[in-house]
């Protein structure tokens, strides 16, 4: 455990977000702070970390690095994994579990590179307490992160635990939900204000929709779970107390008349998106509607609809995208005169079917899969874009 009052973070984050979350971390007391593909590295002290994993909307975790060195070969990656005094940050009594990663790594098998981690872990335990921790893959108590490059290598400990995307709220599944943390970053990117209506017309279990009513509120993301933090040695009771007492009593950003509207075709998404909703505690802001996206009306004069249509990766499946897009886009033309639409999608070809100019287009990626968050400024009676 070190004494320093600075340490070296690293909080992963869906990739095309990064500058979301540098602009969060700087918030939180983070330092140095610099946006990588996939995540940004800062330092800071324990409160920046916790504040981090407490209110953080895009991260995926924190990540405490506790080692760093220069390797070549199997040996030396076990060497300089053993070189860490495990002891003096966990205890052996926490089970583990060692996650690899690496890019242009020289090493033949990650599989054995990862198991010369964990086994370096363990016989420093061993050598200073007798005993080994044990291993749990599926639900472990200290979580052990390696990144691997052509000739360096990094090592953490995860500060988070489960993914912070898991807000727990989520009380129902609805067909291929986004994720959390995904779903806050394209309602920050759409530039969306609690001052104006939003529409998601395709809301499934209304990801989304809670987002951005947990954004409007003021609520902080993480207060309901627990951290992996708590569990290692440096951890300051008093200060997450103190910073977690803060979260729970906030005070909510007084809103006149926040507007959140939700639909769907498929009454089993409307159920998921009912239940967790209220799970959530955000269902009084939020009015849901079973309606065709097709038929949708805008509920105000302007405002922001943001919608996650359907990929089209089953076999198809893009047949009817291509029928069904234009459709969308007389839809939009025909409803939503006046707002600002943003269509996230896996399918680059939507701007040229759906027949409308995008004014923006995000690169973004959910998991691997390149995405588009396009904006569309709609127009009546026109498929050209509003001129700025």
């Amino acid at each position: 455990m070190s004494s320093s009052p600075s340490e070296a973070f690293f909080a992963p984050c869906p990739r095309g977000l990064e500058p979301l979350l540098a602009e969060e971390l700087a918030t939180f007391g983070a330092q140095a702070i610099e946006s990588v593909a996939g995540g940004v590295s800062f330092s800071g002290d324990w409160g920046a970390c916790y504040r981090a994993n407490l209110w953080s909307r895009i991260a995926s975790r924190v990540l405490w690095r506790v080692g760093a060195f220069d390797y070549a070969n199997e040996a030396q990656l076990y060497a300089a994994a053993r070189a860490i005094d495990w002891p003096r940050l966990f205890t052996v009594d926490r089970s583990i579990r060692v996650n690899l990663t690496a890019q242009q790594s020289p090493l033949t098998s990650l599989e054995f590179a990862t198991l010369r981690v964990k086994d370096a872990v363990c016989d420093r335990f061993r050598d200073a307490t007798g005993r080994r921790p044990d291993v749990d893959r599926a639900a472990p108590e200290v979580r052990v992160h390696v990144f691997l490059e052509a000739a360096r290598g990094l090592l953490y400990l995860d500060t988070s635990g489960e993914p912070l995307f898991k807000r727990g709220w989520r009380a129902a599944e609805a067909e291929a939900p986004l994720r959390e943390n995904l779903a806050a970053g394209i309602v920050m990117l759409s530039g969306w204000t609690p001052e104006a209506p939003l529409v998601d017309p395709m809301c499934g279990g209304a990801t989304i929709l809670v987002e951005a009513a947990a954004m409007a509120r003021g609520r902080a993301p993480g207060a309901r779970r627990e951290f992996a933090f708590e569990r290692l040695l440096a951890y300051d009771s008093a200060l997450w107390q103190r910073l977690r007492g803060e979260a729970a009593q906030p005070a909510e950003r007084a809103v006149a008349r926040l507007e959140l509207f939700g639909s769907d075709w498929d009454p089993q998404a409307l159920d998921a998106a009912r239940r967790n909703l209220a799970a959530a505690g955000v269902e009084r802001w939020v009015r849901l509607e079973r309606t065709d996206v097709l038929e949708r009306a805008a509920p105000a004069p302007q405002g922001v609809l943001i919608a996650n249509p359907p990929y089209g990766e089953r076999i198809g499946a893009r047949d009817e995208l291509a029928q069904f897009y234009p459709k969308l886009g007389d839809a939009l033309k025909k409803h939503f005169a006046g707002w600002r639409c943003h269509l996230f999608t896996a399918d680059l070809r939507l701007p040229k079917l759906i027949r409308l100019t995008p004014s923006r287009r995000i690169p973004l990626y959910n998991g691997a899969l390149e995405c588009r968050l396009y904006q569309f400024d709609i127009v009546a009676g026109s498929h050209r874009r509003v001129k700025t």
